[in-house]
């Protein structure tokens, strides 16, 4: 599990314009961890909007990580209405693995696991932007609370993080800025599934058993703990 890494090449995968993934002009933030958003760091799980730069969160692959750079936005702050394009998704809790129901933007990548993914890529874990999870096991979208904030948090390299006892969120690399996210030298570590891909995927997780929260952190924590 912790050795995941997608063998798929990057051909496909979207490339951010304007920073309209990030940032929707000065209001919406479209990609981060919504505040309230629960990750699990060295000393436990914490509020996301907690969190600092050099604090440890733990990773998926490479356990735990500094964190070099925290980018805080309003996930929308004009004074005209929030487009329904911009509303958060709501996930009912078991959708994703997350023991709580959470709160994600539309193209924040989450990593789903399925056995449709296996049979088609020969790896059941597969990085999909929120948005293709819309109308999937209870998803949709709600209108944003007016004081919600986004935060992206930053590694030296890209990791996946975990969040909300189970569910599993994308983070840029350091190197990664707000207005070419995934327009960087070389080839990414993870490959996110373009939208018709991902669309695909995540219709047929209707099909297939929800997966159960995973147990990493608990462990992570437990074998920690001193004796």
């Amino acid at each position: 599990m912790f050795g995941w890494i997608s063998a798929r090449s990057g051909e496909g995968r979207p490339t951010l314009k304007n920073g309209a993934d990030v940032a929707h002009g000065t209001g919406g933030g479209e990609s981060g961890l919504i505040s309230g958003t629960r990750v699990a760091t060295a000393m436990g799980w914490r509020p996301v909007e907690a969190i600092a730069e050099g604090d440890k969160v733990l990773t998926f692959d490479a356990g735990l990580q500094n964190v070099t750079r925290v980018t805080r936005l309003r996930l929308w702050d004009e004074e005209t209405t929030c487009p329904r394009e911009f509303w958060p998704l709501e996930v009912p809790a078991g959708a994703l693995g997350n023991r709580e129901v959470m709160h994600l933007l539309p193209s924040q990548t989450v990593m789903v696991e399925s056995d449709t993914a296996e049979d088609l890529y020969g790896d059941p874990f597969s990085l999909i932007p929120a948005r293709a999870m819309h109308g999937v096991r209870g998803i949709g979208r709600v209108p944003p609370n007016a004081e919600a904030e986004v935060i992206l948090l930053h590694f030296a390299e890209e990791q996946i993080v975990f969040a909300n006892n189970g569910a599993l969120f994308h983070c840029p690399s350091s190197r990664d800025i707000l207005t070419c996210a995934y327009e960087t030298a070389g080839e990414p570590f993870y490959s996110i599934l373009p939208m018709d891909e991902a669309r695909f995927l995540a219709v047929q997780l209707n099909e297939e058993p929800a997966a159960s929260s995973t147990t990493a952190p608990q462990e992570f924590w437990a074998a920690a703990a001193p004796a």
